[in-house]
């Protein structure tokens, strides 16, 4: 049995949430030169060099690549063999939001009440935090800052099994058609498939966590997420809503088991800065 002070996840935690809004990811930057050379709108071709010239001036200036900084959502994956002791476990991730969105200077989006007072809490706390526990003696915290633009964007619907895989495929482009430039494309899309009404919105989330540089495990998945990325393209939405061939850099997806007379489906968006980082505490 390892113990870990909870006070080690306060500045993992603030770190996290200034490098994700600050940097972009290798695989995201990888992905926008890839589709930057296919895409054949004048107008387009400016907006995605804009947008890398975007990532690399944050970086340089140490300031957020836009400004709605996000939620804070925070996945945990606890080692079953770690002791966390010294204070409040979800206490501690959210002193390690605060303190980063405070003192990076990210906006705060968060509040309190969600439909009648709607006061903003002024730290961006509380995060959302999903645990998962895992084999194992590290702890391992990934934050995600999610824009309310994209996530406004993203949907659950019960399908029937009878709607099919091809059912499933056109739910996902249209939603992304009727998404249109709201979600400040080029986007990426998560895709949940099974489990349960909440479960499939999770899994979703959770595929946007796999760099988009890299295919589906399974085969089969991935020529579906090859087939609905090449249909949203075709969309003609383009890069900022603009017309063009680059709505979206990349589709992943995460199925698990389900009830036999269900079908749960979800589509998660992310926009271009599709931004999430992680980090060990062993």
């Amino acid at each position: 049995m390892k113990e870990i002070n909870v006070s080690k996840i306060i500045p993992v935690v603030k770190k996290l949430c200034i490098d994700t809004n600050y940097y972009a990811s290798e695989d995201v930057v990888i992905k926008i030169k890839e589709f930057l050379e296919k895409e054949v709108s004048p107008t387009g071709r400016d907006i995605l060099q804009l947008i890398l010239e975007n990532h690399k001036m944050a970086a340089e200036e140490q300031m957020p690549m836009c400004q709605d900084t996000g939620v804070a959502v925070v996945f945990v994956e606890l080692g079953q063999d770690v002791h966390l002791v010294g204070g409040d476990f979800y206490e501690a991730i959210n002193e390690g939001v605060r303190q980063g969105y405070i003192d990076g200077y990210l906006r705060k989006s968060m509040v309190d009440d969600p439909v009648i007072e709607r006061k903003n809490t002024r730290d961006n706390t509380p995060a959302i935090i999903y645990t998962d526990i895992v084999p194992g003696d590290s702890l391992k915290i990934t934050v995600a800052a999610k824009g309310g633009g994209a996530e406004n964007m993203s949907e659950v619907k019960m399908m029937k099994a009878a709607d099919g895989i091809e059912g499933v495929k056109d739910f996902v482009v249209d939603r992304i058609k009727r998404s249109g430039g709201n979600p400040c494309p080029p986007v990426v899309v998560g895709v949940g498939i099974g489990g349960s009404f909440e479960q499939c919105a999770l899994l979703a989330k959770k595929s946007l966590l796999r760099p988009i540089t890299e295919k589906n495990p399974d085969p089969v998945w991935a020529a579906v997420e090859e087939e609905i990325l090449e249909r949203i393209n075709k969309l003609g939405i383009g890069p900022q809503g603009l017309g063009g061939r680059t709505t979206a850099l990349a589709v992943n997806i995460l199925q698990m088991p389900c009830h036999i007379a269900s079908m749960p489906v979800a589509v998660n968006v992310n926009c271009h800065c599709h931004r999430h980082e992680s980090a060990v505490i062993e």
